[in-house]
């Protein structure tokens, strides 16, 4: 490109290895192509695009209007908004309709708008190839991004529909051949992209060539394999489809690449098509996207830090933790790259050769700490040790599984299981972070025993468990075992007795105290009556005795109506005592009964005497009525007492063992009643109610800096 040799940096490589793309993917030539070429203008001093491409060689010797910008970018984060707006501007600047920004983890695709202000940009499928007629231009300049959500939810619903017009089964049954041709699909996708295979085997024309009768579950067959130490599909499983279903599922699904697709736009298509295939049915296994976007955010999970979601559903806090968690590693990889970059280039004794040797080895350096697929990275130990849930439903753990696997990983922690018991590395005091929507309504029966399959442990998850934790593990393990036959509920102390039944969300909330590990945080939505019912205290007491209560949010009635749910919600964040917390509450509850007791110990000797006198006096006249009534109000004045003293014991507590709790009131949040977008006061986003000035999660972070000095009007309090 520019006839002479280039020092190879880690920026170059990327560059030169995107030009090979544009010559031999593209059919652009090199005449049509201009490199680091430098912008002249007002306020493009030192500006330098990465590649310049003309519409014709011709068109570049004339000088005449470029065809399309290349911004290129540092390999180790995913590209910003930023990133768009400087190749936007570069665009604008040389008149050219097209811009890319490009490294190598994503390409994406722009078109200019000329009419629109500058900011405005418009993600388009692709950009034209070398030989592409105007046709083919015009095509392209209209045709918007590919796979948008709702594209993506209408094809798979299609797709669904196609299974049960033709083979006549049931929504449930319909989605689970849905589930397995998408992970075959996910499953070549991945083949080719890591270079183990050079031909895209799902597609019609190689079905139709394989000698087998059932083409697409030979291809099933191979996928189940390659993930089958994750027994993600049983053993037997098939595909249970006629040959010519599965063709036609492919036909839909083999022209769209479910790996360029953005990972938001997948995950937002998938619970859509789940909440209008199984509404009331499935749909209450999937929390909407805005609410767990703003869970995750309060809880803020950081590199390191283990996740849990007991009842995980599709997966959403767990894909959403994960994204977000790999997105800070893959900036502070960027942060650490770059300003040791800035070092080397401030190094005047150092050749160029030198300079460029040293950022190599840094940047293989940063990248071997960042690579998914080695033992031991950060990356590694995000997906492999920090992403854990269980549900009790085998089609979602499995939908789970799979949703993780599209979004880049983390499944291997994700189990079919009962989540009130420990299973694998899901056990007592573990977890740094708690985000689950439980289910409501149902109860825990006395009959829902132990059973033995909910013990039994595969032998190399045993092994490998027992390594990482050693007798933590075991002990879990044998909590377990030791209930064997006998009630779930015999397990927890919330429940009044082994022979009554209760809440399943209420056996969560202790649950998921449990689970988390000293100072940890749960995130948990709950219907409203657990905060209010009064024959629920018993629950928020054993709650406040075991954790700061640091937010709850009240949601409008219709949030959850869309995943079939019409009860009113709030979310409640906690954050569990320390040891030393604890063991000072404790200390502070003790002294405040104590104290209480003394106050009150005067008054219930001379009541408790008097009435025995009386019991006495009754007893000796053998006047039964009048024993057994002071008896009575003996019984009752001792029962009246204790519940006063319980209460102004705990009144005294609260005071002494004073903090303050956020409260939110939302009105929009994100969804309407039919499960559209709506305006979103929860977190800072571009539907923001006009009157918004800052967003509930804004006034969150106000208060943890400073909730001494905290006060506002309105939803906050």
């Amino acid at each position: 490109m520019r006839s002479k040799w280039l020092v190879e940096t880690p920026e170059e490589t990327v560059r030169q290895e995107y030009l090979l793309v544009l010559v031999n993917e593209y059919g652009f030539t090199i005449d049509q192509i201009a490199e680091e070429q430098e912008l002249t203008g007002r306020g493009s001093a030192g500006a330098r695009a990465d590649f310049v491409i003309w519409r014709t060689p011709q068109d570049k010797a004339d000088d005449n209007t470029p065809f399309i910008i290349v911004e290129c970018k540092s390999d180790n984060v995913t590209i910003k908004p930023a990133d768009y707006t400087q190749g936007e501007n570069y665009a604008r600047f040389w008149n050219a309709p097209f811009f890319v920004t490009h490294n190598s983890r994503e390409t994406k695709y722009w078109r200019v708008r000329k009419d629109k202000v500058p900011g405005y940009t418009e993600e388009i499928e692709n950009i034209p190839h070398g030989n592409a007629s105007d046709k083919d231009i015009e095509e392209l300049l209209s045709k918007l991004r590919a796979f948008k959500e709702k594209e993506f939810a209408d094809l798979l619903h299609k797709c669904h529909n196609i299974i049960r017009n033709r083979e006549k089964k049931d929504p449930a049954a319909a989605f689970d051949e849905i589930a397995k041709v998408l992970f075959i699909k996910v499953y070549v996708e991945r083949s080719l992209l890591t270079k183990r295979s050079k031909t895209n085997i799902f597609t019609v024309d190689v079905l139709r060539s394989q000698i087998a009768e059932n083409p697409l579950d030979m291809l099933f067959q191979q996928t189940k394999q390659a993930y089958n130490t994750d027994k993600i599909f049983e053993d037997d499983e098939r595909i249970n489809l006629k040959p010519a279903s599965g063709e036609a599922i492919v036909k839909e699904l083999e022209k769209y690449n479910l790996s360029d697709t953005s990972e938001d736009v997948k995950g937002v298509a998938f619970e859509r098509f789940l909440g209008r295939t199984f509404r009331g049915e499935i749909g209450q296994f999937f929390t909407p996207r805005t609410i767990v976007e703003f869970m995750v955010h309060m809880v803020d999970p950081q590199e390191g830090e283990i996740v849990c979601d007991p009842a995980s559903g599709s997966g959403g806090f767990l894909i959403r933790v994960f994204e977000i968690v790999r997105e800070k590693i893959l900036a502070d990889a960027d942060h650490e790259y770059n300003a040791f970059k800035a070092e080397i280039e401030k190094d005047k004794s150092l050749s160029e050769e030198q300079r460029a040797q040293k950022l190599q080895e840094k940047f293989n350096a940063v990248q071997d700490l960042i690579d998914q697929k080695r033992e031991g990275s950060r990356m590694w130990k995000l997906s492999n040790r920090c992403i854990y849930g269980t549900d009790a439903n085998d089609r979602m753990a499995r939908t789970s599984k799979m949703n993780m696997i599209m979004h880049g990983d983390g499944h291997g922690g994700v189990h079919h299981h009962d989540g009130f018991l420990n299973v694998n590395g899901i056990f007592e005091g573990r977890f740094d972070i708690i985000l689950t929507n439980p289910p409501f309504g149902a109860n825990v029966e006395p009959t829902d025993k132990v059973l033995e399959v909910d013990i039994k442990v595969n032998p190399a998850a045993e092994e490998r468990y027992l390594k990482e934790y050693g007798d933590v593990y075991r002990e879990a393990q044998n909590r377990v075992k030791a209930a064997l036959n006998k009630s779930i509920a015999s397990l927890f102390d919330l429940p009044k007795s082994d022979k009554a039944k209760i809440k399943t969300e209420v056996l969560f909330i202790e649950r998921c105290l449990d689970l988390l590990s000293p100072g940890g945080r749960l995130a948990i939505v709950l219907p409203e009556g657990i905060f209010n019912n009064p024959s629920l205290a018993y629950v928020r007491e054993f709650t406040e005795d075991r954790a700061f209560l640091r937010a709850v949010i009240s949601l409008p009635q219709e949030t959850f109506v869309s995943s079939g749910a019409s009860v009113k919600c709030s979310l409640l964040f906690l954050q569990k005592f320390t040891e030393e917390e604890q063991q000072r509450f404790d200390e502070t509850y003790a002294t405040a009964k104590a104290e209480i007791e003394a106050k009150y110990a005067d008054e219930i000797k001379a009541e408790r005497e008097r009435l025995e006198r009386g019991v006495e006096t009754a007893k000796q006249a053998k006047d039964i009525e009048q024993r057994k009534a002071l008896q009575k109000q003996l019984k009752d004045y001792l029962k009246a007492v204790d519940v006063r003293q319980s209460s102004e014991a705990r009144q005294l507590l609260k005071e002494r063992f004073d903090y303050p709790i956020f409260m939110y009131e939302a009105e929009k949040v994100g969804i309407s009643a039919t499960g559209e977008d709506d305006q979103n006061e929860l977190y800072p986003n571009t539907n923001q109610p006009a009157d918004c000035d800052k967003t509930c999660l804004e006034w969150y972070r106000e208060f943890l800096a400073a909730p001494g000095a905290f006060a506002v009007s309105g939803g906050a309090e």
